[in-house]
């Protein structure tokens, strides 16, 4: 869930980078139903979208709904003047959902690893979620693989990215979100179009989510607004520690060479211990805010912890670049392009010198 719970995920909004049915069609790993699938569900949006400017100047619109649309219209606006974002026809259309969510991702892991079973897709590599426009048919999905034996994990997703494939629209899913939420999301979705290394999915959401964090801060100062105080992102960030925290004793547990029964008794002791250091950290560093009890009291396996890291991982590494870049998008955005075209050791490599060079104290 966002931070304001409405999402599955307690640290970010989880977007689903969905994939065009080009991809879809050309891969050996997705079989035609759900190719099928996929190419009706992005066609229902692409036939119910409605221009925002057509919506804004509809006298049947209500007011409220307006007034987050024409907010959205500037955000997008801002995205592209200011921030060197795509100027296209995304985040111009509207959509009514008339549901909750856009897709539903499902993840799953074997029982005794906090690996994901991957997807992949030509253009866009493997992920570690495979995501549906139907909730029942996620959790079908997902009842075939717990079905072998798998830890399987459902979350709804409000916002996704086609990577530019088509006119990604906003939707209505993500108007739940307050105004920075909605105008960062704009951000970070337009920066998958912008760039994106195959099958790099850190790298992937730590450069958008640098996008977002820093766009939101020059948005709001644009409009005369102070900074946000930061108390959610540290607490946000404070609470991913935790859990990686856990899947890291997992990942030992689990490579220690025990036999299942051992295997299956530490991995409860484990997750017992990390609700108990969960309810002292919270109780030490933010008495009386209960924002993530009911993710922490929820059944938690190893698909549940897999998104964790994934948006932030490499965010120190583009901040130091983006200071390096002398906080110019052009200079900045040409660092990150030639980046993308490295190898993944490569990449590494340099994005965690960049984060040694972080300035200290």
């Amino acid at each position: 869930m966002t931070r304001r719970g409405k999402s599955p995920y307690p640290s970010f909004s989880i977007r689903l980078i969905a994939f065009s049915a080009v991809s879809l069609l050309l891969s050996a790993c997705t079989n035609l139903g759900y190719y099928v699938h996929v190419t009706h569900g992005e066609g229902e949006l692409l036939l119910h979208r409605r221009a925002i400017d057509k919506v804004l100047h509809d006298p049947a619109t209500p007011p409220a709904l307006a007034a987050r649309l024409e907010l959205s219209q500037r955000a997008r606006r801002f995205a592209s003047q200011a921030l060197g974002l795509p100027d296209n026809r995304s985040y111009t259309y509207y959509v009514d959902l008339h549901r909750p969510f856009v897709v539903w991702n499902v993840f799953a892991t074997p029982r005794f690893s906090v690996q994901a079973v991957p997807h992949c897709f030509p253009f866009a590599g493997c992920v570690a979620y495979r995501g549906w426009f139907s909730e029942a048919r996620a959790d079908a999905d997902a009842a075939r693989q717990r079905a072998r034996g798998d830890d399987v994990y459902v979350g709804g997703v409000p916002a996704y990215s086609t990577l530019g494939w088509f006119a990604d629209p906003i939707l209505s899913s993500m108007l739940r979100w307050d105004n920075d939420e909605l105008a960062s999301t704009i951000f970070h979705e337009l920066a998958h179009q912008l760039i994106y290394a195959k099958g790099d999915t850190a790298f992937n959401e730590s450069f958008a989510t640098f996008v977002q964090r820093e766009g939101l801060r020059e948005w709001r100062a644009s409009r005369g607004l102070p900074p946000t105080d930061g108390k959610a992102q540290a607490m946000d960030e404070g609470f991913t520690r935790l859990v990686l925290d856990l899947r890291d004793r997992l990942k030992k547990l689990y490579a220690s060479g025990e036999d299942v029964e051992a295997m299956e008794a530490g991995k409860q002791r484990e997750i017992a211990a990390f609700r108990q250091r969960y309810a002292a950290w919270r109780e030490a560093h933010w008495p009386g805010d209960h924002r993530y009890d009911a993710w922490v009291a929820k059944p938690i396996n190893n698909a549940r912890l897999l998104p964790f890291g994934l948006y932030d991982q490499w965010t120190p590494a583009f901040a130091e670049l983006f200071r390096q870049s002398d906080r110019k998008w052009p200079a900045f955005y040409g660092r990150v392009r030639a980046l993308a075209h490295e190898s993944k050791a490569q990449r590494d490599e340099t994005l965690q010198a960049m984060v040694a060079a972080v300035p200290t104290g």
